[in-house]
């Protein structure tokens, strides 16, 4: 008898069926003496849509909400019907003796094998693999400890109630919105509190008044010293005449004593190391990259490269039982820029300090932190590089000692007023030497802090002469836009964002991850991107007119992140076997009941403020103009028309006047590129520029670029070389 293996994707299918010594390829399965590996493509199975469930769902009806389903229907995406149908006939072959489970480790992974077996069928025994990451090492262990399948059983009706209500609350309410208001509006629990986030951090950029506020410098003996104040240990004040009035006072004063001349010895520690917000949010601050792009990098170094661990988790932290294998993973990213450092520490005793190893503070998965697998860093590209770089030297700089300093601080006094200067020495790098002087704080120093700078060797009661006394003047700045960075570390900690400060619903987000998970995230922002719900200036995030009306139409409900904090405690209890699913589900129904009765009887218009005369080729309804995420589009009003067109898209192109990215408008030969600064180039004229600038660059430049690439890469990452190699175009 055989054991049939159910992976989520082919890459880890095959990884697993090398590992198991299955030999026979076929298309959609790989099979061994003992085992049969095969795989999902994602989902397989999903909820049915609203038009199975009866005829009169098949016309958008406000009449016919809200749509509750007696008996849940699932049904076989058509895309992947191939797939599944695979599955299905090798569970059913007379020599599968059971079925071993090998999605991905989490509630959503769990949710994908389940609805396959359940639409299959199946009535054999499950087992579970349960594992981090999809090394070899890392699966032969997981096949020698399977867990019960049924162990599992409450995760998986946690995943199902969470599609259930997300099915019941985001199609019963899309649909009510649409139909009422003659629009395509689209909303849900996750959605649309995030649209609420942004539309409420624009109003307060709209609303914030700057105010200046003052300082005073003063400079003696070649130190900049910083007043202040003795009573409320500010350095700055809002009131001008306060400044004026004690610059004025010591005007005529020619020295300065030194009060107090404070020397300490200090140390810092490395920053935690990554959960994947924390890593979307920094990749977006230093490359600009997507939430999703990073997400799609990150699971590639996981599936493909299997050098990085299991990429979807909330957590931060490493168990106990992970210690051990650290120096192995160590030696594993001993290459290139990183060979120094991690062939160091794989040599000393590596301590499970509490700051990154805590068993209380992992549910699912630990910390993304490297394996044990072999690093072949000239196979990655560019982007992946600087992914795989962030992941490590963290890694490194956690596992480092402290970062030692002195830290002196010098006190002034004249005419009894305070002024303060403050510098440091460092005297050992500790894990800063692991980001080889590049390394910068998240923290940028605000206007309220004195500033940091060299000092000479000074003594107490030293009198200084004083060279310059000014003021300093500034203003207080609104909060930024968000980007997708600081988005997802808002959806995080929504707490801000709340109507009600309940502390047990604080308390709630913070226990739960905020609103969506660390999986939907990304999805969740392409989501509002692609509905034209919200739009990107640059790298900023902007709620566009739709999204501001839709809000204003939506239950109160539906836009407050405490509806998602007390369904995720519901569906953690439900997970770990605390709560009835039953009991949640009739619970959603009544909300929903209630949430399409509030749409139905409520009061609101919406119009459509982007409407062009140019008429839709299709149903000749006007078109709208809208800004998608890679350009502008022109989009039929209708929604069952579904009519698109592109009228311009962002390039990477460089503009020759102001270098700026450019945009490509226009059909056939009459594409031309446009940029802000009113620079117009057509696409010919563009080419033949470009093949004219590329003739710099030779086959051998490229070939020793290449051969330079083949050597582990042992220059850092964001080297001069290959920088200005990825500006030429070599066509």
């Amino acid at each position: 008898m055989k054991h049939l293996v159910i992976a989520e994707k082919p890459s880890v299918g095959r990884d697993i069926a090398r590992v198991l010594k299955c030999t026979q390829k076929h298309n959609t399965y790989i099979e061994g003496n003992d085992y049969i590996v095969t795989w999902a493509l994602g989902h397989l199975v999903t909820l049915a849509d609203p038009e199975q469930y009866g005829e009169q769902y098949k016309n958008w009806d406000l009449n016919t909400l809200p749509m509750l389903p007696k008996q849940w229907k699932l049904v076989v995406i058509k895309q992947t019907g191939r797939q599944f149908q695979t599955i299905k006939d090798l569970i059913s072959r007379k020599d599968v003796s059971d079925i071993i489970i090998a999605t991905d480790a989490g509630r959503e992974g769990e949710l994908v094998a389940r609805w396959i077996l359940e639409k299959s069928g199946n009535k054999k025994p499950v087992q579970r693999l349960w594992v981090s990451s999809v090394t070899d090492k890392a699966l032969k262990d997981g096949f020698s400890n399977l867990k019960p399948g049924k162990n599992y059983l409450p995760l998986y009706h946690a995943a199902v109630v969470r599609a259930k209500s997300d099915w019941l609350v985001g199609i019963n309410a899309s649909r009510a919105l649409t139909c009422k208001y003659n629009a395509q509006l689209s909303c849900g629990r996750v959605q649309t509190p995030t649209l609420a986030m942004i539309a409420a951090r624009e109003n307060e950029i709209k609303q914030f008044v700057p105010k200046s506020f003052y300082g005073l410098q003063l400079v003696a003996g070649n130190i900049t010293f910083t007043w202040k104040d003795t009573s409320s240990g500010s350095s700055q004040t809002f009131h001008k005449e306060k400044i004026e009035h004690i610059k004025s006072s010591i005007s005529g004063i020619d020295s300065f004593q030194i009060t107090t001349v404070e020397k300490k010895a200090k140390k810092s520690f490395s920053s935690g190391l990554y959960d994947l917000t924390t890593l979307q949010r920094e990749a977006n601050q230093r490359f600009g990259f997507s939430a999703k792009e990073t997400l799609t990098i990150m699971q590639k170094l996981y599936e493909t490269y299997k050098v990085l661990t299991y990429p979807r988790t909330d957590s931060r932290y490493l168990t106990q039982d992970i210690v051990p294998t650290l120096k192995e993973r160590l030696k594993a990213c001993a290459v290139g820029p990183y060979s120094k450092i991690a062939g160091r520490l794989s040599m000393q005793t590596i301590k499970a300090h509490p700051s990154f190893v805590n068993n209380q503070k992992v549910s699912d998965h630990h910390a993304i932190i490297p394996t044990e697998q072999y690093v072949p860093l000239s196979e990655m590209s560019n982007e992946e590089r600087k992914i795989y770089d962030m992941v490590i030297r963290r890694f490194l700089a956690v596992l480092s000692p402290a970062c030692e300093y002195e830290e002196t601080l010098i006190h002034g006094s004249i005419n009894q007023e305070t002024f303060c200067a403050k510098g440091s020495i460092i005297r050992s790098l500790g894990w800063r030497e692991v980001y080889d002087g590049t390394f910068h704080d998240d923290d940028t120093e605000n206007e309220n802090t004195i500033q940091q700078q060299t000092l000479p060797d000074i003594k107490e009661g030293a009198n200084l002469s004083i060279k310059t006394i000014k003021i300093t003047e500034g203003k207080t700045k609104p909060p930024a836009y968000f980007t997708e960075g600081t988005l997802i570390a808002a959806m995080e900690n929504p707490t801000k964002y709340l109507q009600h400060k309940d502390k047990s619903i604080i308390k709630t987000l913070g226990e739960t991850g905020g609103i969506g998970t660390v999986a939907t995230r990304a999805d969740i922002i392409e989501k509002l991107l692609h509905s034209f719900l919200m739009e990107k200036k640059g790298n900023e995030i902007h709620i566009t007119s739709k999204g501001k009306q839709l809000l204003s139409l939506v239950p109160h409900d539906l836009k407050s992140p405490e509806l998602t904090a007390m369904w995720e405690v519901r569906l953690q209890a439900i997970a770990q076997g605390k709560e009835s699913d039953k009991g949640f589900m009739k619970e959603i129904e009544n909300y929903t009941k209630n949430l399409i009765e509030e749409i139905k009887t409520a009061d609101g218009t919406f119009r459509h403020d982007n409407m062009t005369r140019t008429k839709c080729p299709q149903c000749g309804k006007f078109l709208l103009e809208v800004n998608g995420k890679h350009g502008k589009l022109l989009v039929c009003q209708d929604r069952e028309c579904g009519y698109r067109e592109t009228i311009s898209r962002h390039t990477n192109a460089r503009c020759p006047v102001c270098h700026k990215k450019m945009d490509l408008v226009g059909k056939g030969d009459g594409q031309r590129f446009v940029c802000t600064c009113g620079h117009k180039e057509k696409l010919s004229a563009f080419e033949e520029r470009k093949k004219r600038e590329g003739k710099g660059a030779s086959k051998k430049d490229v070939n020793n670029y290449l051969k330079k690439q083949a050597k582990q890469a042992n220059e850092p990452i964001n080297n001069a070389f290959a920088e200005a190699f990825s500006k030429l175009n070599l066509n």
